[in-house]
């Protein structure tokens, strides 16, 4: 029982970090993702857009309302009390609210394309972390060579065994490795208050990136580009306009039926005729001058536009997706060369070279120039994997949904 309380005390705790914005311990990108289609300000913005359109629905849902007509005249019936129903035809009322539903679906339609923009921003900000970070490591580790090689050259140049030239530039060496250093953990900071505003945490939030660089498999062609013509958020907008073009065309041939209306008066003091009388009546528009044609031309043209929209926007997914996926494929195998060939070879060299130097084999310039090299290949590697991510981030703006 007191394990019970526990838990659920953590539950309650861990459920007010999240509804004051504080950022958790570590954060996947799965987590991230959540965060930002949650609380991310491009979200909530979005979202308010529908309660405007589920008002629309309510207000095209209205009637007409009657009319109420008071009359004092000279001549008999003095007095006249009128009313007026209008009374639509067609089934305009329903039209109307077709309509309305239609631009909802739209709305909503429009909040999953931000979702599916905000997704890819996300994935490029949170690698983007990443790497930074791994930048900073990187630095600290040739730092730490570097060190040990000022410390290594001085002791030869105490000892007689280098002149003070390597020293020198040993010390060189280190200084420059140390302002590394300084640039990486500043560009940490910069690339973390970018990813904390997606996600709407503190600008000075710095939870444990969960994920790797190497992180996310590749899908292929043909299930990337199926899963972007089912699910791109842009085409189900296009589908939706579609639907919203429709449902006004066929409003527009509704309104061309004219709307009659019902008309009844109540007459009082017709002196030496009668005290109360009353009449009836009904009026309705001629369709003469302003038949509802053109609207509904405009109306059918605009249904054919949304259609060709719709069309050339998906065959420009399709070579979008291909396009991506083959650059992502590209990226994946350079960083597997890396990971698997070039990384481990290059830390190999670094070490002999280090023991070389040491032993006084080699000198302090191939002993510079061969941990310049492999920090220049530990580089490319990490740019290698960011470059992957920012690829798959690219294939998933593409795709319009979820990398699956």
């Amino acid at each position: 029982m007191t394990r019970t309380v526990l838990i659920g005390v953590a539950c309650v705790v861990a459920a007010a970090g999240r509804a004051s914005g504080q950022a958790p311990g570590t954060l996947s990108l799965s987590d991230a993702m959540a965060r930002a289609a949650e609380a991310a300000p491009a979200a909530v913005a979005a979202r308010l857009a529908r309660p405007i359109d589920v008002a629309g629905v309510t207000a095209a849902g209205q009637r007409p309302n009657p009319e109420f007509g008071f009359e004092y005249d000279k001549e008999t019936p003095h007095w006249a009390f009128t009313g007026t129903l209008p009374v639509e035809v067609s089934g305009k009322r329903q039209r109307r609210i077709d309509v309305a539903n239609a631009t909802l679906a739209v709305t909503d339609a429009e909040t999953a394309r931000v979702g599916a923009d905000l997704r890819a921003d996300v994935r490029r900000a949170y690698y983007a972390a990443v790497a930074a970070s791994r930048r900073v490591t990187i630095a600290e580790e040739l730092q730490a060579l570097a060190t040990r090689a000022r410390d290594a050259a001085q002791e030869r140049f105490q000892t007689g065994a280098a002149p003070r030239l390597e020293a020198l530039q040993a010390s060189l060496a280190l200084s420059q490795a140390q302002n590394d250093v300084t640039s990486a953990q500043g560009e940490v900071i910069a690339v973390r208050a970018e990813l904390n505003a997606l996600l709407a945490y503190p600008a000075d939030a710095a939870p444990a990136l969960a994920d790797p660089l190497e992180a996310g498999p590749l899908p292929t062609l043909a299930a990337v580009t199926a899963q972007a013509l089912g699910g791109n958020a842009e085409l189900n907008v296009l589908r939706k306009q579609i639907e919203e073009a429709r449902a006004k065309a066929t409003l527009s041939r509704a309104m061309r039926r004219p709307d009659p209306a019902v008309m009844g008066a109540l007459t009082y003091d017709a002196p030496g005729e009668f005290t109360t009388g009353w009449r009836v009546g009904a009026t309705v528009a001629l369709p003469i001058f302003t038949t509802g044609r053109a609207d509904v031309a405009v109306a059918d043209a605009t249904v054919a536009r949304a259609q060709a929209d719709h069309d050339a926007r998906a065959a420009q997914i399709t070579g979008a997706v291909a396009a991506a996926l083959a650059r992502a494929t590209a990226a994946r195998q350079a960083l597997d060369r890396y990971q698997n060939e070039l990384l481990p070879a290059s830390q190999q060299v670094e070490q002999m070279a280090d023991e070389s130097y040491r032993a006084g084999q080699t000198g302090l310039p191939a002993y510079l120039q061969t941990v310049q090299a492999a920090r220049d290949v530990r580089q490319r590697a990490l740019q290698a994997g960011l470059d992957y991510q920012l690829a798959l981030a690219d294939l998933e703006r593409a795709m319009g949904t979820p990398l699956r």
